[in-house]
């Protein structure tokens, strides 16, 4: 995937690295579903390929979005994790969430939360950001 800049506009520019189908589900199951192994993302329920995967999480990482390291519990798998930037995307993944919850033909139980984050706003933010930063950053 590249990320090859076309313009200097914001938007653009973050939808030259978060506009595919999958990137911000990646970043949604990290947040969501806390995930952190490869396996794990390959479990969700879109089907994302191995091949798309692994090309996303090294576009991620390249961009500063996520860490990869080693898992000390099992030499061959890796823990991804969000760093800053990534944590930051909470509020586009909570805006979604609740346009989706609004518009379109969501599941229930996954729809209130999203109308939750939206109806509490900032406060759900930054508690749920409190979060993810001792999850993902120690």
């Amino acid at each position: 995937m590249s990320t090859r800049e076309r313009s200097g506009c914001p938007i653009s520019l973050s939808l030259e690295l978060l506009g595919d189908r999958w990137t911000l589900l990646i970043i949604r199951d990290l947040v969501f579903a806390g995930k952190k192994h490869f396996r794990e993302f390959l479990q969700s329920d879109e089907g994302i390929s191995s091949r798309t995967l692994a090309e996303r999480l090294q576009t991620l990482q390249d961009e500063g979005i996520l860490t990869r390291s080693e898992d000390p519990t099992h030499g061959l798998k890796a823990i991804y994790r969000l760093t800053e930037a990534g944590i930051d995307l909470l509020p586009v993944l909570a805006t979604l969430g609740a346009w989706g919850s609004k518009y379109r033909k969501a599941d229930e139980s996954l729809a209130r939360i999203a109308r939750e984050f939206a109806a509490d706003g900032g406060p759900a933010l930054a508690r749920m950001k409190e979060r993810l930063r001792k999850q993902h950053l120690g």
